[in-house]
């Protein structure tokens, strides 16, 4: 390679402190049987109506595609109960989350978030220039509402509740959150992120349309990414009230979801394929019972959680754990000195999961 010229380009000093997003860990291609478990992705192919419609849509890739997103708005809306313009959308809900931080996030504001929670908030606060404010969760691995509301002052511009939390897996429910939000001024931003709601216990599952209807600074934060499988096409969506939905749209990616995107997303809210994946939440909810109850047995003691993965809050052995699972073909993903997350993937690998978790502890 030739040399390179110098670069005396200046970057922004906000870089320089940033955290890197890790994804999870792929599998070895060494010709073992090996499973991923490491990116909380779906276990299940796209529905079929589903990809044909993404596929049929590539006819018209030559051109762009519909910036309003028209259909797919005017079916989520319908959903939410919403008019199409409080829709946002944009290539997943980490993408709706930075063109949130965007819009109300200013040069030296706070962002208060628990953590550990999503990996990318810390980023997307930090690269835009704002302070993030991390409030530690509980010994269980939930969010402490209390300490969080005691964190806002005059600086704090928005509130980032991650419900089912990723990645440790409690809930927040809808009495907590109201509780909460009557502690928070009417003029900071509170983010509701249920990527992971589907899988949640439908019977106590948050709320979240009558908080919305209740409080003016509600947003809810939703993605195709999880149980309709589309984590590949990247799509996701806020539901945002008028004012707030106005100042998305003008800070977001010009026709951030694609074609392909926007045809998938709209085939998975056909009735068909809401039943399919319906039952398909029900397996995933049966399989994650099924894995703590036996690693419950084995006499681990975890989070309770409602997403499609479990949480070992290992501490320092995390990476040890993580390298122990590798060595046995399982995919883990660990979060440094605090513990590690085992997705809900296929039946083979859930039961590899419960053996290894199982060797671990008999050493």
């Amino acid at each position: 390679m030739s040399d390179q010229p110098a670069e005396n380009v200046r970057l922004r000093s906000a870089l320089e402190n940033l955290p890197a997003y890790v994804p999870g860990k792929p599998a070895a291609d060494d010709g073992a049987r090996r499973f991923k478990a490491s990116s909380n992705e779906s276990p299940f192919s796209p529905i079929a109506a589903v990809r044909a419609a993404a596929v049929a849509s590539l006819d018209g890739a030559n051109r762009y595609p519909d910036a309003a997103a028209l259909q797919l708005r005017e079916a989520l809306g319908g959903k939410h109960g919403v008019e199409p313009a409080q829709i946002a959308l944009s290539t997943g809900s980490v993408a709706v989350s930075g063109d949130l931080v965007r819009a109300v996030v200013g040069e030296g504001d706070e962002v208060v978030f628990a953590w550990r929670s999503f990996e990318a908030y810390p980023i997307l606060v930090g690269s835009h220039g704002g302070i993030s404010v991390q409030v530690p969760l509980t010994a269980h691995g939930e969010h402490d509402l209390e300490a969080m509301a005691a964190a806002i002052t005059e600086r704090t511009r928005l509130v980032l509740l991650c419900t089912p939390n990723n990645p440790t897996g409690p809930s927040l429910s809808t009495d907590q959150v109201e509780d909460f939000l009557s502690r928070v001024p009417e003029d900071v931003v509170v983010a509701i992120d249920e990527a992971y709601r589907e899988f949640h216990d439908p019977a106590t599952v948050l709320g979240t349309a009558g908080l919305f209807r209740r409080h003016g600074n509600v947003v809810l934060l939703r993605t195709f990414s999880k149980l309709q499988g589309l984590a590949g096409l990247r799509i996701g969506y806020a539901v945002a009230h008028p004012r707030l939905a106005r100042a998305l749209s003008q800070v977001t990616v010009p026709f951030g979801a694609s074609v392909p995107a926007q045809a998938a997303a709209l085939a998975s809210l056909e009735p068909a394929a809401q039943e399919e994946l319906a039952r398909r939440a029900e397996w995933v909810r049966a399989e994650r019972s099924r894995v703590l109850a036996a690693l419950a047995e084995q006499g681990w003691q975890l989070p309770v959680s409602e997403g499609n993965f479990v949480y070992f809050p290992l501490g320092e052995q995390s990476a040890e754990f993580a390298e122990f699972a590798d060595a046995r073909g399982l995919v883990l993903r660990a979060y440094g000195v605090e513990g590690v997350r085992a997705t809900i993937a296929e039946q083979e690998a859930n039961d590899l999961l419960i053996e290894i978790a199982g060797a671990w502890r008999e050493r």
